[in-house]
């Protein structure tokens, strides 16, 4: 069936998805997919340069659809904690029903080469970017924001891989309300230092 170039790149990528999924980058070959999407291998060249070119593209299309997600989710909220709980909510969600996509993304196999690491970095530059214009605590620069936000994005993802591997020991919402928790009375904390430890008399 002839699909419009646009349809056909999507095709493909959600073919490759599943591909190297199952067999990594480097056991998987332009044949195999060309095989799997039930195209040739021409037009298969005809959408990606190379093996590389499609995985790469494959991972910067599986970034940009989980940072969108988060996005949207906390774009309307009214205060720090609802951008919270509905940000982690949206991530392992997204996780709970992408498992493939995420462990490629971020597995260990992803980050030996070092064109797909950086790819994986601007996953999470975005995401921190997000988050970080969540933070709002009184004295802290964008730059200190930043660097907090990626230390929760990296909470967030390291408790997914540990949770994928066994998803049924708890509900992903669960999960993502218990972290976002957690996150919260973080920064609360980072709050509390900010005030003096013995605040002035007021009938001095």
């Amino acid at each position: 069936m002839r699909l419009p170039a646009a349809a056909r790149r999507r095709q493909l990528l959600g073919v490759a998805l599943d591909i190297f999924g199952e067999r990594g980058f480097h056991a998987t070959s332009m044949n195999d997919l060309a095989e799997a999407a039930g195209v040739t291998k021409p037009v298969l060249y005809q959408h990606f340069s190379s093996k590389r070119e499609l995985f790469l593209e494959l991972l910067a299309e599986i970034g940009a659809d989980l940072s969108s997600v988060i996005a949207k989710a906390t774009v309307d909220q009214s205060s720090t904690r609802q951008q919270l709980e509905h940000g982690f909510d949206a991530y392992f969600a997204w996780v709970d029903h992408n498992r493939a996509a995420f462990d490629l993304l971020f597995s260990a196999g992803t980050r030996r080469e070092p064109d797909f690491l950086a790819a994986a970095h601007r996953v999470e530059d975005a995401i921190a970017d997000l988050v970080a214009d969540n933070i709002v605590i009184s004295g802290l620069t964008r730059e200190r924001r930043v660097l907090l936000a990626h230390g929760i994005v990296g909470m967030a993802e390291s408790t997914c891989r540990r949770w994928i591997a066994k998803p049924a020991s708890i509900d992903h919402a669960e999960l993502a309300a218990q972290v976002s928790e957690l996150v919260w009375f973080g920064l609360r904390g980072i709050r509390a230092a900010e005030l003096p430890d013995h605040p002035a008399d007021p009938r001095r």
